[in-house]
């Protein structure tokens, strides 16, 4: 990874923003700019350089981590001892503006910064300076990324194996988490979904303690964190012989999210990706009973920018990893998802972990 092209681009990204120095405290960000892991550290970037500041439990972690970055292990909270260190600069003459991540950083903790900076020092708020950097992977964030996809993708057959009336969600989801493990992956992306039946209208319907019936859809979304990256899937199966108006809803799904998938492209805003899997649902009478935005950035984290979605006029550009995932939730009745994730790529797009995405009938 190169930290300290990085750091660089950030750099000219404070200059257009009139910032002297920006205060790094959310993990993915720090992480992405100099390569820590841990869970307490933050990074102080201006001009003159770059500052790492974390406490005595990280010490050999982070001059083994740490790129890019003088490393200071503090006695006290990593917060705290960047108000120190800025506090005790030689005197000042002009206001240095300090940006922070005000979406990250608490009312208390934001508040006693105040408190510990003194004048000329200046705390001005920022939204999403790094993660405007982080939404365009580099070849190295592409290759984890696809070897994310690759492995979670595999688990799908573990979940095939599993499902059967009577097993409850939660089993289906354990046998997954315990495959994903034994396959060297860091931890689950986010909690696995396994909703079935009735429960399959649920967009976020973790896995629970009901048992999968005799006939209906179930829904599995799954995703596994490797070398630090996420990844990102939705199939839908269907248990029992599926009845008319269930098949037609699914292949109505699989249309609109084959439409969104071709609708990616470099110069195009995300807007319109999402317009194109709507447009499909809009045509069968079903776009009501989509919920939700299209898709969404991954990488370090499950939900990045940019948000493919109505009114969103982030454009794609190469480098950018997104999901297509639209579906259609029918309260107390059935719900479908197809998800993927998908590459933008310098003249079109690349699914990533391509797979079928043809109703399995368990």
């Amino acid at each position: 990874m190169d930290y300290k092209k990085r750091q660089t681009e950030l750099r000219s990204l404070l200059d257009s923003h009139h910032l002297e120095v920006l205060l790094v405290t959310h993990a993915p960000n720090v992480r992405y700019l100099c390569g820590f892991t841990g869970s307490a550290g933050a990074l102080l970037v201006s001009e003159a350089g770059s500052m790492f500041f974390t406490d005595g439990r990280y010490t050999a972690q982070a001059r083994e981590e740490v790129n890019a970055a003088r490393v200071v292990i503090a006695r006290k909270a990593p917060l705290l001892a960047v108000a120190e260190h800025l506090a005790k600069q030689k005197k000042r003459t002009k206001a240095v503006r300090i940006g922070i991540e005000a979406e990250h950083l608490t009312v208390a903790e934001r508040s006693r910064l105040v408190r510990l900076l003194p004048l000329p020092l200046r705390l001005r708020d920022t939204s999403s300076l790094v993660e405007q950097l982080r939404m365009v992977k580099d070849a190295d964030e592409v290759k984890l990324i696809r070897d994310a996809a690759l492995s979670g993708a595999r688990l799908f057959d573990r979940a095939l194996e599993a499902i059967h009336p009577g097993i409850k969600e939660t089993e289906v989801a354990g046998v997954m988490e315990y495959a994903a493990r034994v396959a060297g992956t860091e931890e689950m992306s986010f909690p696995t979904i396994i909703a079935s039946g009735r429960r399959s209208a649920l967009p976020h319907g973790r896995a629970s303690t009901a048992e999968i019936p005799r006939s209906g859809f179930v829904v599995c979304d799954f995703g596994v964190i490797l070398a630090g990256y996420c990844s990102d899937r939705t199939r839908t199966v269907h248990v029992g012989r599926p009845e008319g108006r269930e098949r037609e809803v699914y292949d109505t799904v699989r249309e609109a999210q084959q439409a969104g998938i071709e609708a990616v492209r470099p110069d195009i805003a995300v807007e319109e990706v999402d317009r194109a899997a709507r447009r499909v649902l809009k045509e069968r009478g079903l776009a009501k009973y989509f919920t939700h935005s299209t898709g969404h950035g991954v990488g370090l984290e499950i939900h990045e920018m940019p948000r493919v979605a109505a009114g969103q006029h982030e454009v794609l550009r190469p480098g950018m990893v997104i999901t297509i995932e639209p579906g259609v939730y029918i309260p107390g009745h059935l719900g479908v998802r197809i998800e993927d994730m998908v590459l933008v790529t310098e003249h079109g797009r690349e699914v990533l972990a391509p797979g079928s995405t043809e109703l399995v009938t368990i």
